[in-house]
């Protein structure tokens, strides 16, 4: 596996635990709908939270949320969309990004914004 690729996967495997130490329940990780994908898909009490996971070693080149750009946004929402649908989604859903800042074998910077928009 590539470096970034391990580093993505590493950074996911951090949200995914900050995520359960915080009460959300982990329904899928790398949730494909062709081509687009969804990092995490968790619970929130009765809320479907739809994670996007931006890994960096440092924040030399701007900070990872911001990677998360237009073009992004709504290969999410249409990926979002579909899993609603295929999943015959019924309760409230919100869409949030995690930042991991770091490298493996040291504890990362873990930002968690929530509710953000996606238009």
């Amino acid at each position: 596996m590539a470096a970034h690729n391990e580093l993505g996967k590493w950074g996911e495997d951090k949200a995914t635990e900050y995520l359960q130490h915080h009460g959300y329940r982990i329904i899928e990780r790398d949730w494909k709908s062709g081509r687009r994908d969804i990092d995490i898909i968790a619970t929130d009490g009765n809320e479907v939270v739809f994670v996007e996971v931006k890994t960096r070693r440092n924040r030399l080149f701007g900070d990872p949320e911001e990677a998360v750009d237009y073009r992004k946004l709504q290969n999410l929402r249409l990926a979002i969309n579909h899993y609603i649908k295929y999943r015959r989604i019924n309760s409230d859903v919100r869409f949030d990004i995690i930042t991991v800042v770091g490298t493996m074998g040291q504890q990362p910077e873990i930002d968690h914004i929530k509710d953000v928009r996606l238009y």
